[in-house]
């Protein structure tokens, strides 16, 4: 299947991919790790799970071909409806209903993943659960998309990072906006019970938000020496430090998360 350039909207929003609209599909570049992602979204679908793309192969420029999810992708800074209670407990829903749905899915036995499986394999993690990946409807989360850090892991490491994005559990003093620390105990709260998260993950929730934090920043430093361009323009913008910070908030607040997700 090919097409011109005429016919393609270039998507907002692609980070580190070009993205373009074909009518009702999106296309995308493609890497190793492709077939197994394609696999995992044809599992949802057959399992009945709405909150992802389907797959329908690659085109004749070797793209990807995926549905295009009609809705809001936010973007910074997050409008008012994203940042909302009810969204974040919305995605908290979607989140557990996504974890679920993977959990019967077994991977091809030559699958290559972009991120290294994290043990217990217990679901595939999106890898990046994020406002930029999230697909809003009349403000409210419906979706899921950018699926290519897809890998297996156990659930907290996508719980505890989609946390530090939707919470956000940033430091409130690098930037106007984010909320005191009380508060972001508070939503915190919200999103783990709306996930319903064991007290095992809520116990090693703090932890794992600054290990996925640590492991953002390695793999930023491994692309942008490996001379990848957008990877590198992250680091020149300062995007590690800013990572490094909010590590450190989240070490240095631990305490009070703790107690909002365990009392």
């Amino acid at each position: 299947m090919t097409s011109s350039q005429s016919d393609e909207e270039e998507l907002a929003g692609g980070g580190v991919n070009h993205v373009v609209r074909i009518g009702t599909t999106v296309r995308r570049p493609t890497g190793p790790w492709t077939p197994a992602v394609h696999e995992l979204l044809n599992h949802l679908a057959a399992v009945g799970f709405t909150g992802a793309p389907a797959g329908h192969g690659i085109d004749g420029e070797g793209r990807e071909i995926l549905d295009f999810l009609p809705g809001e992708v936010p973007d910074h800074p997050l409008p008012e409806y994203a940042r909302s209670d009810s969204a974040l407990c919305a995605v908290g829903v979607l989140l557990r209903d996504y974890h679920d749905a993977t959990a019967g899915f077994v991977a091809p036995a030559d699958a290559s993943w972009y991120f290294t499986p994290q043990s217990p394999a217990e679901v595939i993690c999106h890898g990046d659960i994020a406002p930029y990946n999230c697909v809003f409807r009349h403000g409210h989360p419906v979706a899921f998309i950018d699926f290519d850090t897809a890998h297996p892991g156990p659930r907290i490491w996508d719980v505890a990072y989609a946390a530090y994005r939707f919470v956000p559990l940033a430091d409130p003093h690098h930037e106007d906006g984010i909320a005191p620390v009380e508060e972001q105990a508070r939503r915190l709260r919200l999103f783990a019970d709306a996930y319903r998260l064991s007290d095992t993950g809520r116990n090693a929730l703090s932890d794992t938000a600054r290990a996925r934090l640590d492991h953002l920043i390695d793999h930023m430093h491994d692309q942008a020496d490996a001379g990848n361009e957008a990877f590198a323009a992250h680091v020149a913008a300062g995007h590690d430090t800013l990572y490094r910070t909010d590590a450190e908030h989240i070490a240095r607040h631990q305490a009070v998360f703790h107690t909002a997700l365990t009392t």
